[in-house]
């Protein structure tokens, strides 16, 4: 799966423990804040029946391979997708020119064979399901071989030596369907889609401080939406990074976004991921839970993301700050009808 900033992969055990522990007889958990759908697909894979939802495109595309789409259908035709994609040539287009040259996240080998691809993809005109297999899997090839610390803010000074080799495609990790019927991906903005959750649990994982998810990872959403948008600043930002702001990453803003979430969901089980990096403390976190009834709290202490450890740099890769604390702790608290275990 892609880089990500916020990622659980090193606390999906925690996670999944926790969900497991609430949920021992299985069910439908939602993940309302998919992201790069790690988690909802480790909850597949574990039998859950899995809703995950996502207010960005490439996020979204993620869940559909991930989440939504079945092994048993899709796998065959996706591998023929994926041998099709093998054999175009490259022919570099707007991806080159926006994020090989003007911006230098990937090098311009590999931009000409993204733009053949995508364009490839959107010729074929395939279903939704297996469209996404075939965007994800050229989103992880073009991630493998990019030039940059992990976000899309900006690329290293001289090119990274994964960026000079060629870009592979590779077959996503299509699971298989559970027994408790279709899971599914959504597209929607978490605060006006809460109301309409069905499932036994709700996992939030909200943005929790500035950082937005948009604008770490603008490459991926304009190769998904592929609308080639106009730009701005260094980085070659899409505009609408502007103006698609998320009420989570705003100071004043994510306590009445997360609680509006929270007084919208009927599930009777909650499981939720944060951080004490975020615009809101423990034990706000605990109050703003706390109606729903008893808290249980695990607290990770875990090293900071990449980008932290290495210090700040600029454009040009001129170290321009200095390196802060090296490790943060990360929150887990569990709410529902029953009292879990939840040894660290």
């Amino acid at each position: 799966m892609i880089k990500y900033i916020g990622s659980k992969r090193a606390l999906l055990g925690h996670v999944t423990a926790a969900i497991s522990a609430s949920l021992p007889e299985g069910g439908t958990v939602c993940d309302l804040f998919s992201g790069s759908a790690r988690v909802g697909h480790a909850l597949k894979k574990q039998g859950f029946r899995v809703w995950s939802n996502d207010h960005n495109a490439y996020a979204h595309t993620l869940a559909t391979a991930y989440v939504q789409a079945d092994r048993e259908r899709w796998h065959e035709r996706a591998e023929a997708v994926l041998a099709e994609l093998h054999a175009v040539k490259p022919d570099a287009g707007w991806f080159t020119k926006a994020y090989c040259e003007d911006a230098r996240f990937f090098h311009p080998d590999n931009g000409a064979v993204i733009d053949a691809m995508r364009d490839r993809i959107a010729a074929l005109s395939l279903e939704p399901e297996l469209e996404a297999i075939a965007l994800v899997s050229l989103m992880e090839a073009a991630d493998r071989v990019d030039s940059t610390a992990g976000l899309q803010m900006a690329y290293m000074k001289s090119w990274a030596p994964r960026a000079l080799k060629p870009l592979e495609l590779r077959m996503p990790d299509v699971l298989s369907g559970v027994a408790g019927g279709p899971c599914k991906a959504t597209h929607a903005d978490a605060v006006e889609i809460a109301p309409q959750i069905e499932a036994d649990l709700v996992y939030l994982d909200p943005p929790y401080n500035q950082h937005s998810y948009l604008g770490n990872y603008h490459c991926w959403e304009s190769l998904v939406l592929w609308d080639k948008p106009e730009t701005y600043g260094v980085a070659n930002k899409r505009i609408d990074v502007k103006t698609r702001k998320s009420a989570f990453n705003s100071r004043p803003g994510i306590a009445p976004a997360l609680e509006s979430v929270i007084a919208g969901l009927k599930a009777p089980n909650l499981v939720v991921s944060f951080n004490d990096e975020g615009y809101l403390t423990r034990d706000q976190l605990v109050a703003m839970l706390s109606g729903r009834g008893e808290v249980q709290v695990i607290e990770i202490q875990r090293p900071r993301y990449v980008g932290a450890r290495i210090g700040i740099h600029n454009p040009k890769g001129e170290k321009v700050g200095a390196v802060g604390r090296l490790r943060n702790v990360e929150y887990l608290f569990v709410v529902g009808e029953r009292r879990v275990n939840l040894a660290a």
